[in-house]
């Protein structure tokens, strides 16, 4: 009989330089954090982590997660409320508020402000869904803590919404690969990808890296405010949403 793997958030050795500049750029007790899970994921590619949340839940980690989504500037969500608010109201108090409700598990998201924008000269509409700012803190608290083990599982090939990696990069690599004669392309357009992704095989595949009851409840009230199915196209979890799928 096989026997499950699993192991602590944090591993020893975080020491080791390997994935190094591999992630944002974040304070530096949680960029440690943050490049020992890069390490034990790539080290151990069946390790499913647990103690993820009371990671997600420190002040530390929501604190970047605010300053990345003020760099971003967007606009707010269904609850109206703009940072400009919070920063008049007291921005250390907001950010409190939202790690009370994560400890107690008192939270609960949104539903998220609907745009639409033109695409296809206006042919057609894209909906974007526009988290509340309260929402996009926790997304991002979510994305700093599991970023980097699924980071480490990633195709050395893809460069999609990844980190530290650009077009220009891509473009380098397809470069290369005619240099060495590997002309066939295949291109693949999924449509209404977004619209379509089914919740319980997106936490499926979650799974096989976490298991961590809190994190993933907190992932599957994320999925569940969007509706039956589908991720929000504006949110701070879809890219990475996309790559896991």
């Amino acid at each position: 009989m096989s026997v499950e793997r699993r192991g602590p958030a944090v591993c020893n050795g975080s020491n080791n330089k390997e994935g190094k500049g591999e992630m944002t750029k974040t304070p530096i007790s949680l960029q440690d954090l943050r490049r020992s899970l890069y390490v034990k994921a790539k080290a151990e590619p069946t390790w499913r982590f647990w103690g993820l949340y009371v990671h997600v839940c420190k002040m530390e980690t929501i604190r970047e997660a605010y300053q990345m989504a003020r760099s971003n500037n967007g606009a707010p969500g269904i609850d109206g409320v703009t940072f400009e608010a919070i920063e008049q109201s007291g921005v250390e108090s907001f950010l409190r508020q939202i790690r009370d409700e994560l400890v107690t598990n008192a939270y609960r998201p949104m539903r998220a402000r609907k745009k639409k924008i033109p695409k296809d000269g206006g042919k057609k509409v894209r909906v974007l869904s526009i988290p509340s700012i309260r929402d996009r803190v926790v997304q991002g608290a979510v994305k700093l803590i599991l970023e980097p083990i699924f980071e480490a599982d990633f195709q050395a090939g893809s460069y999609g919404y990844r980190p530290k990696r650009t077009a220009h990069q891509a473009v380098n690599r397809v470069a290369q690969a005619i240099v060495e004669e590997k002309t066939r392309i295949i291109d693949i357009d999924l449509r209404a990808y977004f619209d379509n992704v089914q919740h319980y095989l997106l936490l499926e595949k979650v799974a096989r890296r976490v298991q961590d009851g809190e994190v993933m409840h907190l992932l599957k009230m994320m999925l569940k405010v969007t509706g039956e199915k589908g991720v929000p196209q504006g949110g701070v979890r879809t890219p990475r949403t996309q790559k896991i799928t």
